[in-house]
């Protein structure tokens, strides 16, 4: 029997997700790669970090570490396809408007046009955003960071509610998260403007009577 490419994909990481699963923390740096290297496993990471977490609450904060830098090293495979030649395989999957109101974002600030994607739980499109990043030329540090940041963010926000309120409510709330995935964008990016203008207004105050370096040098 001949097997789809689909189906072949779906019983390699099927079976990827067995092998690295017992692994223990290893496994979820492994599964977090994988999954970020282009290579869907068949379950988001965010459901993987939950299962380790509900079974050893000790590690979550190390569970969360190893998966996010796993991520961000993964996800440099599809920012260097990007980087090589992507405009055209981008341009193919969305069209000329939205891939200029990307590049657009990219341009007025490129970590956090990366870290919010990296954040959210799937179906955002982050691969989308990663090969963006290397057909914009972000550069690879700012990247890694931006991806690392979001993913500890997300992966230690879904270990934190599997330690307080279990497993299962958990697992509601992503289905939920997957159904309003549109309002949960706006959510996001609405409290990250915010943030961004409370640390703004707390620097100008603690500048207020200060002299601007221009003032210092002319005395």
């Amino acid at each position: 029997m001949i097997i789809g490419p689909l189906a072949l994909l779906h019983k390699v990481s099927t079976t990827l997700l067995a092998v690295m699963k017992p692994l223990g923390i290893w496994g979820v740096g492994g599964l977090a790669f994988i999954d970020s290297a282009l290579i869907p496993i068949p379950v988001s990471m965010d459901g993987v970090i939950i299962g380790y977490v509900a079974t050893n609450h000790s590690l979550f904060f190390v569970y969360c570490l190893i998966a996010a830098v796993a991520s961000a090293i993964g996800s440099l495979v599809p920012f260097y396809i990007g980087r090589a030649g992507g405009e055209l395989v981008l341009l193919k999957r969305i069209n000329r408007e939205r891939y200029e109101k990307i590049r657009d974002r990219f341009e007025r600030q490129e970590f956090f046009a990366i870290m919010i994607p990296a954040m959210l739980p799937p179906p955002t499109p982050l691969k989308l955003f990663e090969f963006a990043a290397g057909v914009f030329e972000m550069k690879p540090i700012t990247f890694v960071l931006a991806i690392f940041t979001g993913k500890f963010v997300q992966f230690l926000i879904c270990s934190l509610l599997t330690i307080w309120f279990g497993p299962k409510l958990v697992h509601t709330m992503h289905g939920m998260l997957h159904r309003h995935l549109s309002v949960m964008i706006g959510i996001a990016i609405g409290a990250l403007l915010i943030l961004l203008f409370y640390i703004t207004r707390k620097i100008f105050d603690r500048r207020k009577g200060e002299n601007l370096p221009s003032e210092d040098a002319g005395e």
